[in-house]
């Protein structure tokens, strides 16, 4: 500082002059407001204080406080890049952060909305697929596979497809074993209930009496087909050509025969339903084959008492000897053969 003050005195009154000018206009640029008091400062000086030497002194002091000044705003001029306090700064740290939580929870309620918009879609759907579903009541169980249900004021009869339980009520036959225990079942699961019918293309819409075939299923779900299949009160049965549920019944029939269920224990059936009730009750070993003889007599007819059995056989035929021993069974008649079974017809192998 005392070598400015020095090289200023060395200064001619013009130069000293000339710095006091520079001054007041470059504090009158960066010091609007100060710089007005300093030039005055300087007028006053030169018109008011007659000592060169006093003069000198003030301008001295006037240019001192001129410098810092500049020096002060030019350091408030500059950016702060470590003060952590600039408002500007903060506030755009601040609004980032707030824009980021934002767009989050923006995207959060967008993909709960969209899931709650999908669940509400599919509760829709469903309650409409269900609401279209059409559910008829039960009239009447007449046994184990067929029922009569009321569709729109008028009764029909119902074949059930791919089961066939013990008949209970056909004149032409006796009760067979586990009848009276299947028809029961069914009035249980089906008595008093609505059923919704399922038909299958594959069966036709009904069978050679007239009777209507179809699944059925109750209102909460029960596929009545195959429960009686898998509860042993039913064998699997496919007339003709395969429906569309016959691997599912087939491998029912498979599981509640390895558990013996109702018709499939030794107790009761031991899976032979053809037998009258009375006699399966107590009879539980396999009857006994007859002789196997090697003279064709003629006069005996031999068949199988397997549900599956389609066919008969005159003694002189010798096919029925490779019919299974447990099923077998021989008449003195080809008229007390077929009472006992109607259904069956002549082996084409006997022909």
């Amino acid at each position: 500082m005392k070598n400015l003050l020095t090289k200023y005195n060395q200064l001619s009154k013009n130069h000293k002059v000339l710095v006091i000018i520079l001054l007041s206009i470059l504090a009158l640029i960066i010091l609007p407001k100060m710089a007005v008091f300093i030039a005055l400062g300087f007028i006053g000086s030169y018109k008011f204080i007659k000592s060169k030497a006093k003069r000198i002194s003030v301008n001295v002091l006037l240019g001192i406080i001129t410098f810092f000044y500049i020096i002060i705003l030019i350091g408030e001029q500059l950016p702060d890049t470590t003060n952590t306090d600039n408002p500007s700064v903060v506030e755009q740290v601040v609004s980032a952060i707030s824009n980021t939580e934002q767009n989050q929870t923006t995207s959060s309620e967008e993909v709960t909305n969209s899931t709650s918009a999908q669940e509400t879609t599919q509760n829709s759907t469903d309650t409409t697929k269900s609401s279209e579903l059409s559910f008829y009541s039960v009239t009447q169980v007449v046994d184990g596979d067929t029922i009569k249900i009321n569709i729109n004021g008028k009764e029909e009869t119902l074949r059930l497809i791919g089961l066939d339980t013990p008949e209970t009520v056909d004149p032409r036959k006796e009760v067979q074993c586990y009848g009276k225990e299947a028809s029961n079942k069914a009035k249980e699961l089906l008595s008093n209930r609505k059923v919704r019918i399922e038909t299958d293309a594959s069966q036709g819409t009904t069978d050679k009496y007239g009777r209507m075939l179809a699944y059925a299923y109750r209102e909460d779900g029960l596929f009545y087909n195959k429960h009686m299949i898998e509860q042993g009160y039913a064998h699997e049965y496919t007339y003709g050509t395969p429906y569309k549920y016959q691997s599912e019944f087939k491998t029912a029939q498979k599981n509640a025969q390895a558990s013996q269920l109702g018709l499939w224990s030794p107790s009761t059936c031991n899976g032979d339903t053809t037998s009258a009730s009375t006699q399966t009750s107590t009879q539980t070993q396999a009857p006994t084959p007859p002789p196997v003889t090697t003279q064709s007599s003629g006069s005996l007819y031999y068949t199988s008492s397997h549900y599956t059995a389609k066919y008969y056989y005159p003694e002189a035929c010798e096919d029925w000897k490779g019919l299974s021993p447990t099923y077998l069974k021989s008449y003195n008649t080809l008229e007390a053969l077929l009472s006992a079974y109607p259904s069956r017809t002549k082996s084409p192998q006997c022909k």
